[in-house]
């Protein structure tokens, strides 16, 4: 596990880039035919805990969109990586971040776009509809994070 490095906060004091975070949920997803379904499943769920907990904005298209990229991550890293799969999912009041961790050390990168292509369109959509992705290589695999909007900013535009 890596260490978390405080940040100073405005008053001085030291704050946890962790402590941002209004709730986390991890989970160990098992390969069996319905580890996708579950990743699905309490991804929705941890949003509605959300919304109900701490009365957050989760919109719909920040719940089909949340489900969108739990199901190409956990997909990925199955289809991909030996080992266990690890998710988590953090939310703050304007964000929420959907983390995979797995044990391939391969970083993906997004193939250019050819629409007579079948498949492998996976990081192409997250990266489209993600505000923010980080890929980070740990001591075993690495940890893909795709960060989301709570809010519904398309209809603001």
């Amino acid at each position: 596990m890596k260490s978390v490095v405080p940040d100073a906060d405005q008053d001085g004091g030291a704050e946890s880039v962790l402590d941002r975070f209004l709730m986390r949920a991890g989970y160990k997803l098992d390969g069996g035919g319905s580890c996708v379904a579950d990743a699905r499943h309490h991804a929705s769920a941890f949003l509605d805990r959300a919304r109900i907990e701490h009365r957050l904005p989760v919109s719909q298209r920040a719940r089909d969109l949340t489900a969108l990229v739990v199901s190409e991550l956990v997909t990925n890293a199955y289809k991909y990586a030996p080992g266990p799969v690890l998710m988590e999912l953090r939310i703050s009041a304007d964000r929420v971040d959907i983390v995979v961790c797995d044990s391939d050390p391969a970083v993906p990168t997004a193939q250019t776009a050819d629409p007579g292509r079948v498949g492998q369109h996976g990081l192409e959509i997250i990266k489209a509809v993600a505000e923010e992705l980080f890929i980070e290589q740990e001591p075993v695999g690495k940890r893909i994070t795709a960060r989301l909007a709570l809010a519904d900013t398309s209809s603001l535009t």
